[in-house]
C-alpha cells in the first residue's frame, strides 16, 4: 500500500510583513506560540516513538515503518502493512536504544497493528480521541521517512470521516485527512495533537497530491487492539456497507426526536450482502441497530459482535426525509 503513494511536503506557515518586510511583532509573538505548541507536543510523545525494522521471509522484502508504545508493558501500535511478512522486528528508540519485538496481532481491513516488547525505561503514548476532532485543528506527525529517524511535520486537520481502501480491498472508515507531511517510512507513526495526545496512526498520502496525508482514527485502533489483544484477530460480523461519519439535517432530528446529532451516510452497499437483502440503497443514513442509536461508524462496529451473527435486527435509517426500519441479518465477517 505505501509504496504506492508518493509522499510531499506541507508549506510550513509563513510570516506576515509589514511594509518595511520584516515580521511585525505580533507576527512574532503568534509565532512563537504556534512553535512552543508543537515543541511540547513532541517532547510529550517523542519517548514513545519507534523505528520499525522488519526482516521479512523470503518471499517478501524486509523494510521499515514507525510506530509508538501505547501500555507501560510495551505493547506497540503501527500499521498493518508496515509488519506485514515480517519475520522479525526490530525497534530502535529515539535514544538509541534498540530491541526485538513480537507480533501480536494485526487488521488489515483497518491497517492496524499490535506488537510487543520488552524494553527497558518504557514511557508510553497518552492516546486522546478522535470522535471530536475539528477540521483547522493543529495536528503533528512523528515518524521515520526514508530512514531519517525522528522526523517531525505539522499541519492542520483538512477532514474528517474520509474512507480509503485498504490493502484488502476493504474500505478503511472514518480516516483523518491532513496536510502534515508524510513520507514513506512515516506509516504507523503517531498523529498528535497539541497536547501531545496521539488522535490517529498516520498510514498514507495520494500519489501526485499536495497536503492530501491520511491517518487512522485513534478510536478504531483502540477498538482494534483490544479485539487483538483478546483473540489475535478482529472478530466482527458484517452487514456490507462503506459509509462516512455525516451531521443529520437538523429538521429531521427535530422532529423525529433522535438522540444523536449524526448518522452513517451510505456510499456504496456490497452486491449479496445482509446490507443489500435489506435492502439498503446509497444515500441512505444509518441511525440505529437494534434500538441502539449509531451517531458514527465506531459506533457501529462495536455492536457488529460476533454474537449478532445470523439473528434478525432492526436496523433504522433515514431515507430523504422519511424514517424506517428495515430488518437486517448480519453475517459473520468472512476471514482473509
Amino acid at each position: 500500500m505505501e509504496q504506492r503513494f508518493a509522499f510531499l511536503a506541507n508549506p510550513y506557515p509563513g510570516e506576515s510583513e509589514n511594509t518595511t518586510g520584516t515580521p511585525s511583532t505580533d507576527d512574532a509573538a503568534l509565532l512563537d506560540s504556534y512553535s512552543t505548541a508543537v515543541m511540547r507536543a513532541v517532547e510529550r510523545v517523542s519517548p514513545s516513538v519507534v523505528k520499525i525494522d522488519v526482516k521479512a521471509s523470503s518471499r517478501r522484502r524486509g523494510g521499515s515503518g514507525s510506530g509508538f508504545i501505547f501500555t507501560p508493558d510495551g505493547l506497540v501500535l503501527t500499521n498493518s502493512h508496515v509488519v506485514r511478512g515480517g519475520s522479525r522486528f526490530e525497534l530502535i528508540f529515539n535514544d538509541g536504544q534498540q530491541t526485538l519485538a513480537t507480533l501480536i496481532g494485526e487488521d488489515a481491513d483497518t491497517d492496524t497493528a499490535v506488537l510487543r516488547t520488552d524494553a527497558a525505561m518504557i514511557q508510553p503514548a497518552v492516546l486522546g480521541t478522535s470522535r471530536n476532532l475539528r477540521v483547522g485543528q493543529l495536528a503533528i506527525a512523528v515518524g521515520n521517512p526514508f530512514g531519517f529517524q525522528f522526523t517531525v511535520t505539522a499541519g492542520v486537520i483538512s477532514a474528517l470521516g474520509r474512507s480509503m481502501r485498504s490493502t484488502t480491498g476493504r474500505m478503511i472508515e472514518e480516516v483523518i485527512q491532513t496536510d502534515a507531511a508524510l513520507n514513506p517510512g512515516n506509516s504507523g507513526g503517531p498523529l498528535v495533537n497539541s497536547r501531545g495526545e496521539v488522535i490517529g496512526i498516520n498510514t498514507a498520502t495520494i500519489v501526485s497530491a499536495q497536503g492530501l496525508c491520511f491517518a487512522i482514527g485513534i478510536d478504531t485502533a483502540k477498538f482494534v487492539a483490544s479485539q487483538l489483544l483478546q483473540h489475535g484477530r478482529v472478530r466482527r460480523s458484517w452487514i456490507g456497507i462503506a459509509g462516512q461519519n455525516v451531521p443529520l439535517p437538523r429538521r429531521l432530528a427535530y422532529e423525529y426526536q433522535l438522540k444523536e446529532a449524526t448518522g452513517i451516510l451510505v456510499v456504496s452497499v456490497q452486491e449479496a450482502s445482509p446490507a443489500s437483502r435489506a435492502p439498503l440503497r446509497e444515500g441512505d443514513i444509518v441511525i440505529g441497530l437494534d434500538g441502539h442509536p449509531v451517531a458514527g461508524i465506531d459506533e457501529l462496529h462495536r455492536l457488529l459482535t460476533p454474537d449478532r451473527a445470523g439473528q434478525e435486527l432492526q436496523l433504522e435509517i433515514l431515507r430523504g426525509v422519511q424514517q424506517l426500519q428495515l430488518s437486517i441479518t448480519p453475517e459473520p465477517k468472512p476471514e482473509e
